[in-house]
This record gives C-alpha cells, sequence and structure tokens, in this order.
C-alpha cells in the first residue's frame, strides 16, 4: 500500500512538471515570440532538481520522458495544423487524475521473478498476461482510472508469428443488428454491451448526482461508475480480440469497408449503438495481428455495397435502411441485404483511397491561423 501511495505521488510530481513545461512554453512565446525545445527544458532538470528536492526521487529518465511526452504533443499539433484539416489538438493542461503513467529506461528496474524492482519507488509483484518475450527496453508504469496498476513492456527481437500462407479470401460487412456478415453466410450477433448495462449505468449516475460535491460518498459512487465503464470496455475489448483473431487464423486475405465511421456517428439515432459496436477498434484489431500473422487486410469502397444486386449488377436506388430482405427487380434474385454486401465487398477491386475524410472523419477546412501557438496554417 505505501509503494502504490509513493506511485500516486510520483504521478502527481510529473503532471505538475508536465503543466509547468507547458506554461513555459506558452509563456515564452506569449512575451518573448520564442520557442522553446525539448533540450532546452531538459537541461533545466538539474535545476529544478536542486530547488525542489521532491523530485531527487524520481529518476531522471522519468522526466525526461515527462518533457519528450509534451513535445511530442506538440509537434503532433504541429503536423495536424500543417495537414490543414484540423484546428483542434493543442497541448491541453492535465487536470487532477489526468496523469496516469511514467516510463522506466535504462537501469532504474529490474525483474525479480515474479517482482518489478522500481529504483527508488519499491517493488510491485506482477501477474503476467503472457511470458515476456525478447529483450525489455523500456516499462511503461500505468494506473487505470479504477486505481488498477499494469506495467506495459516495450521489447526488441520479439519473434515473428507468421501463420502459414493461405490463399482463402473473405468479405465482412459490419451492421448494428448483427455485429457482422461475411460472404460466406456466416453472421455474429451484436453482443450491445453497454445497451445491456444502461439500466444499471442510469441508477448509479442518478445515485452520484444526489451525492454531495467533494463528499466520501460521491468519491465511492464516481468509482462504481468507472467500474461499471470499465467492465463495458473489457467485454467489448475481450469479444472483438476472439472475433478478429478468429478471421486472421482462417483467411489470408480479408476485406472490409472503408467506412467514414466519425461521420456516421453523427446520426443522434444511431450514434448510441453505432459507438457501442466500435467498429473502428475492430478494423485496427484485424489489421495489426493480420500484419504480425503475415496476412492482408484490404479496404475497399463503401459505395452502394448494400444496393448493388451481386449476381446481376443492378442497383436498387429505392433501398432502405429498414429493408433487410429485397428483391432484385431486374433479375428476381433474393437477397439478405447483409449478405448482399458481404458478397459486393469481396468482389471489389476499387481499393479506397486513404483520405482526411475517410480516415478521421474531418472535411478540409479553410487555413486559419492558430495565434495560440504561433504557428500559421
Amino acid at each position: 500500500m505505501v509503494t502504490f501511495r509513493k506511485a500516486d505521488e510520483w504521478l502527481e510530481l510529473c503532471r505538475y512538471l508536465y503543466n509547468c513545461a507547458l506554461e513555459q512554453r506558452i509563456q515564452t512565446y506569449k512575451y518573448n515570440h520564442k520557442f522553446i525545445s525539448y533540450y532546452d527544458q531538459q537541461n533545466e532538470l538539474p535545476c529544478i532538481r536542486e530547488y525542489m528536492p521532491e523530485y531527487k526521487n524520481i529518476g531522471a529518465q522519468i522526466l525526461q520522458c515527462v518533457l519528450r511526452k509534451l513535445d511530442n504533443a506538440y509537434k503532433g499539433f504541429y503536423k495536424r495544423v500543417k495537414n490543414s484539416h484540423d484546428k483542434s489538438g493543442f497541448p491541453r493542461f492535465k487536470g487532477e487524475n489526468r496523469f496516469n503513467s511514467f516510463i522506466l529506461t535504462q537501469n532504474s528496474w529490474k525483474i525479480n521473478g515474479e517482482y518489478l524492482i522500481i529504483s527508488k519507488l519499491g517493488m510491485f509483484k506482477m501477474h503476467l498476461s503472457r511470458p515476456i518475450q525478447g529483450k525489455i527496453k523500456g516499462i511503461t508504469v500505468k494506473r487505470s482510472t479504477t486505481n488498477k496498476w499494469y506495467a506495459c513492456f516495450s521489447c526488441d527481437n520479439v519473434l515473428e508469428k507468421k501463420l502459414p500462407k493461405n490463399n482463402k479470401v473473405i468479405g465482412i460487412d459490419v451492421g448494428i443488428k448483427s455485429y457482422l456478415t461475411d460472404s460466406e453466410g456466416n453472421k455474429e450477433e451484436n453482443p450491445k454491451f453497454l445497451k445491456n448495462a444502461l439500466r444499471e449505468l442510469r441508477i448509479k449516475n442518478r445515485k452520484l448526482s444526489r451525492a454531495k460535491n467533494g463528499s466520501n460518498r460521491r468519491k465511492e459512487t464516481k468509482l462504481q461508475v468507472t467500474k461499471c465503464h470499465e467492465r463495458i470496455t473489457n467485454q467489448r475489448h475481450d469479444f472483438l480480440h476472439k472475433l478478429s483473431n478468429n478471421y486472421v487464423q482462417s483467411y489470408g486475405i480479408i476485406k472490409v469497408e472503408n467506412l467514414n465511421i466519425k461521420g456516421m456517428s453523427q446520426n443522434r439515432k444511431l450514434a448510441r449503438d453505432i459507438n457501442d459496436c466500435s467498429w473502428g477498434t475492430f478494423f485496427e484489431l484485424l489489421t495489426y495481428k493480420a500484419e504480425e500473422a503475415g496476412r492482408e487486410v484490404i479496404k475497399v469502397k463503401p459505395h452502394n455495397t448494400s444496393k448493388k444486386c451481386n449476381k446481376c449488377g443492378s442497383i436498387n436506388h429505392e433501398l432502405k435502411l429498414s429493408d433487410r430482405i429485397w428483391i432484385c427487380g431486374n433479375c428476381g434474385f433474393t437477397h439478405d441485404r447483409d449478405e448482399n454486401a458481404a458478397i459486393n465487398i469481396v468482389n471489389s477491386e476499387v481499393r479506397a483511397e486513404p483520405s482526411v475524410a475517410n480516415v478521421s472523419g474531418y472535411t478540409k477546412r479553410k487555413p486559419k491561423i492558430i495565434e495560440k501557438c504561433g504557428v500559421s496554417a
């Protein structure tokens, strides 16, 4: 318990350093019209450790990683501004419980059996989810919103896990009623984890709204709400990992639609169901698992995949979202909407081109002057 309390103190000190470094950058540009680099702030760390003794107990590499994190946030912001499609993303100050990780490098740690020993911090007992492979280059120690602690190991020289070559091709159409339908007619029902937990969430949120600000009862109730959301997230990720792994194991080429998910979620009637499905997460899991296994994921254009007859190629322009079964007016073939879309996806040879709208849901905007950081786009 003492070790975790000390780790909480480390996170709070790292958060304070991050906010001070961000304030220094903002004020320096505001009054002097000059930029401060990562190396300028790194060179000030010895003075900070001298005048603030509490930072002497934290490894210098950990403090450097905090400044590097801020520097990466700035670089990411500059990159988005340069692309002139996103005006948001300027680094923000970290509020309470908004800085939840620190990075260990070099010789500030060691592993002794089932224990992780961190220099100047203490000893943590580990429960490994799987054996550590390769050479450990760094460790990220992270605190979750429910006060659980995790250690994430970054390793080099990890053995590849290539699967035997497979030429089988499958097309996948995702949806809400059925989570997905593939071109072979297989359907996966949508578990709707959020929808099934809404009653419990509403009860706990009403209880939270009645609790007095700053009271212990409010803190306990807030933790209950957070745990409920964490359980929903864990259930969803478990489902998506198993589903994506099943397709990667079975097929060599997997075709999916390049959906503008962020744009689709603007529909107020379907937004909650679309976000509950987490199609974007599913595609990400599918992509990295396929790359690791030597498989290929191809994104195709989603235009008219549901409306096009896979037999004769005619397009049903009158098809509505509520029409799950439809008959082709040209050839008379009866289609299951989702299965027909999956077949059209697997037959499609037109790959989707990466675009701002398809990837992030943003549309291009006119160049905007960003005065806060002194960057003109």
